[in-house]
């Protein structure tokens, strides 16, 4: 009996090759960013940065120039990736891409997991301390149980 491959996508076979990490500017995400930058490097993974642009219906309805906000935040993340990456080891260092999203972070980072087909999640802890009592995008994700999470402090 031969036994066929299978053309199914198979996780966490020979260490991860697509890194997905949350970025969206504050301190810890920009730590999570480069731990993950390292691991990619050290796997020769892709690394996929994703920043979901938060949706402010009520900075909108009061006239707030809402997107030119975020499109700025989202310029400046791959401005800091461009830079980190030729500091570190130049364009050749790493394979990485950058995606935004729409929506609140949890829903916007399952969706680029899933759609990249993400082996790991890389995001950076919460800094409210708000989210102790509610529950933080970080430890969502882990309770989802789809991919390794490793949340960066």
């Amino acid at each position: 009996m031969t036994h066929q491959p299978s053309h199914r996508f198979e996780r966490g076979t020979d260490g991860p090759k697509v890194i997905v990490v949350g970025v969206d500017g504050s301190g810890s995400s920009l730590r999570a960013a480069a731990y993950a930058y390292g691991l990619a490097r050290r796997q020769r993974a892709l690394l996929a940065a994703v920043y979901v642009q938060p949706v402010m219906a009520a900075g909108a309805a009061l006239g707030a120039p809402v997107a030119d906000a975020t499109e700025e935040i989202a310029e400046d993340l791959v401005a800091r990736i461009r830079e980190a990456d030729e500091r570190l080891g130049g364009p050749s260092g790493i394979r990485w891409e950058f995606h935004t999203f729409r929506g609140d972070p949890y829903n916007g980072l399952v969706r680029a997991a899933d759609d990249l087909r993400a082996d790991a999640v890389v995001v950076g802890a919460s800094e409210r301390a708000g989210h102790r009592l509610v529950g933080s995008v970080a430890v969502r994700l882990v309770k989802a149980g789809r991919w390794p999470v490793t949340v960066v402090p």
